[in-house]
Order: structure tokens, then C-alpha cells, then sequence
């Protein structure tokens, strides 16, 4: 279906519509090769080649990224005193409409989605749809054996509230690191649950969501672009045991010395 030019650069861009006339006007934009200064004129979004001040402009309905969030960054598109996951994107995959799909503490670190599909977001933050989260945990005191019992029952946390019941396990030769997996998210859950067996929450990390691991080679305030075979991989869930046995034959002294 074709398009405005404008309308076009609009929505796959951050641009705003003064931003766009002007673009225009400099003679920055181009369409198969040829520069054009109408707005107006239609275009062929998945076919025609468009590009701004050289740079092309993909024609992407929905956009999925996967972040790996440092500590000090908030999880929404826009705020008043902190820096948001929205500034760490790069210009060339930022657009006006995207947001991260569901919440990380501003001082915890590791993987958040960020889409502009809501109906996904949903699905993924719905605990209905029981798409697990996974977290790597730095505690203050010792990893204790009954945890795995008392959470697999239902933790109740400050406020009166039971969570879910979930799975945590110690992670394998460090005694006050575990590893967790949560199908909902409260607001400071993995803290408040922890604080409920008497210990505390030094570090936090989220690992993988549904059987999608944070991709080894994404820097801390990096960002990648995921495919559809990827966005299936949030939708899917993995026994936790298989899981937990995975990242056992991961963890290392890299992990430990992380946290």
C-alpha cells in the first residue's frame, strides 16, 4: 500500500513534521536515488529505497529490540530527572512510537525488551499468559535452602500481597548468588520477596524472558534489533529445571565477579 512520503518518515523516525519540511527543503531526502523536496509525493514503504542526509530509513511495521540496561536508567519513554532505555537506542532504530514492554528497576542491569507492538507487550507482561522472567540475584547474606520451598509456595510481601508461586535455585559455587524465575512483576518483586526470608538484594540482573536469553555479544547500554524467530523464543516457556541446568553450565567466575 502506498504512503506519503512525509506520513512515511513520520512514523519510522523520530523526526517531527517541522523536522521533515525542513529535511526537505535542504534537499536531504531522496527517494531511489533521486532527491525530492514534496512531501506529498507516494511512495512503495517496503520497496522504495528512502534515505535522509544519506542514511536509509527501513520500513519496519513493528520493531523489536533487546537492550541490556546498565544501572541508572529508568524504564520509560520519557522522564523528568533520569535518563530513560529509550536514549540508550540508536538514532537509526529509534522512532517516535516505541517503549520498553514492562518495568526494571532503575538500579538493576540486564535485559528489556523495547517494541512498539502492544499487543506483544501485553502477552509478555500478562501473568495469565505465564511468560517467565529470569534473574540473576546478588544477595547480602547466604543463598538458604528453604527459600526454594518458601517461594515455590507463594511468598508474601510487604503490603499483604502472595506473589505467584516461584522457582529459585543457589547459583553453583557462589553462596550468596541465585538464580530466579518470576511470571509477573511487582513493583520491586525479586527485592521485596527476598526481604520477606529476612536477606537483601545487593544486585539484580535479568538474564532471559520465555526461552530468549540476553544475547552474549550486547554491551551494557547496547542495544540489537531482533528477528521473528527471536520474537517467538519470548512467547515460548522452557521448563525451569532445563533452564536453571543451561545457565549451571554457563556460570562462572565471569558471572560472580559481575555481581
Amino acid at each position: 500500500m502506498k504512503q506519503r512520503l512525509d506520513r512515511f518518515l513520520s512514523e519510522q523516525t523520530i523526526y517531527t513534521r517541522t523536522d521533515i519540511s525542513k529535511l526537505l527543503w535542504k534537499r536531504k531526502v531522496s527517494v531511489n536515488g533521486k532527491i525530492t523536496r514534496e512531501g506529498e509525493i507516494k511512495i512503495d514503504p517496503q520497496n522504495d529505497r528512502v534515505e535522509v542526509s544519506g542514511n536509509e530509513i527501513i520500513y519496519r511495521e513493528k520493531i523489536y529490540l533487546i537492550l541490556n540496561k546498565p544501572a541508572g536508567y529508568v524504564c520509560a519513554t520519557e522522564d523528568k530527572t533520569d535518563p530513560t532505555v529509550i536514549d540508550l537506542v540508536p538514532d537509526q532504530l529509534k522512532r517516535k512510537d516505541i517503549f520498553p514492554a514492562g518495568r526494571l528497576d532503575k538500579d538493576s542491569e540486564g535485559m528489556v525488551l523495547i517494541t512498539n507492538d502492544g499487543a506483544l507487550s501485553h502477552r509478555i507482561l500478562s501473568p495469565k499468559k505465564h511468560i517467565p522472567k529470569y534473574y540473576i540475584v546478588k544477595l547480602r547474606e547466604n543463598f538458604v535452602e528453604n527459600y526454594e520451598r518458601l517461594f515455590s509456595e507463594g511468598i508474601v510481601i510487604s503490603g499483604g500481597e502472595k506473589c505467584l508461586p516461584a522457582n529459585v535455585r543457589a547459583c553453583p559455587n557462589a553462596e550468596n548468588m541465585a538464580f530466579i524465575e518470576l511470571f509477573e512483576g511487582k513493583f520491586h518483586q525479586v527485592k521485596r520477596m527476598f526481604e520477606s526470608v529476612e536477606n537483601s538484594v545487593e544486585k539484580l540482573v535479568r538474564t532471559q524472558m520465555g526461552s530468549l536469553e540476553i544475547p552474549e555479544n550486547i554491551g551494557l547500554g547496547e542495544c540489537m534489533e531482533i528477528l521473528h524467530n527471536d520474537v517467538e523464543k519470548l512467547l515460548k516457556q522452557t521448563p525451569f529445571e532445563e533452564v536453571f541446568k543451561r545457565f549451571s553450565t554457563k556460570f562462572s567466575s565471569y558471572w560472580i565477579n559481575k555481581l
